[in-house]
């Protein structure tokens, strides 16, 4: 049975898309923004994303960029379903990546043909080995079906939280962000507004987790005044 996640701010579309693509045979997971979404899709890989455009914080354009970027979800399928029904929307909406564009209103049989056909394309055959989930940089490996991350020293289960931190930095490995950037991608706060002190926190615990010694990681390293950074050149001393 094939796995539809929505992403829409809007709960009464929500809930009509839940209720009719149940109806259809399919199992189904709402999001109600594009962080929400991208960090369910990363814990629950999902055959085809239903996204909409127009949502606080990230927007849909900026979530189907994500997709396409991120190296556990850039193979699946995106399907816009939006009220942005301009030629020039839909062409911005295939530059970033979409497989397929319906307009609101829409009618429930088309979309339900939509969904058929895009599948019918993407699925693996039998034959066809499945897409990786794992993500792995240097000698860690970070397995996003059981949430377990793998050092040469140990293997160790994480929290929800602990493993979109460490997700969106082993994605990003060698890139920098500051604590504000953090609170934005991982806790989906608002710009400007949450605490250093929680992402410091997570650090602290994510590094007592995985570091050989957490008072000097190699791993999770602090660029002074910068922010923090997953190093690729990651090796024990």
């Amino acid at each position: 049975m094939s796995t539809i996640l929505v992403i829409d701010d809007d709960e009464l579309v929500s809930r009509t898309l839940q209720r009719t693509l149940k109806h259809y045979g399919y199992q189904v997971m709402s999001a109600h923004s594009g962080t929400e979404g991208l960090q369910l899709a990363r814990r629950h890989r999902p055959d085809l994303f239903i996204l909409d455009i127009m949502m606080p914080g990230l927007n849909g354009y900026e979530v189907c960029r994500q997709i396409r970027g991120d190296p556990l979800l850039r193979e699946l399928p995106v399907l816009f379903l939006t009220a942005k029904a301009k030629d020039e929307d839909k062409i911005e909406g295939f530059r970033a990546g979409a497989d397929d564009y319906l307009s609101k209103p829409f009618n429930m049989e088309e979309l339900e043909l939509r969904v058929k056909a895009i599948l019918r394309r993407v699925l693996p055959k039998p034959s066809e080995p499945e897409a990786s989930t794992q993500v792995v940089v240097g000698n860690v490996v970070l397995d996003c079906r059981t949430f377990k991350v793998k050092t040469p020293a140990d293997t160790v289960l994480l929290t929800n939280v602990q493993f979109d931190l460490l997700y969106h930095l082993m994605s990003n490995a060698d890139q920098v962000f500051n604590s504000q950037q953090l609170l934005q991608d991982v806790w989906d706060y608002p710009r400007d507004t949450g605490s250093p002190e929680l992402v410091r926190a997570h650090i602290k615990n994510l590094r007592e987790k995985i570091e050989p010694v957490p008072s000097r990681p190699i791993y999770i390293r602090t660029i002074q005044g910068h922010g923090y950074t997953f190093s690729s050149a990651s090796t024990y001393e």
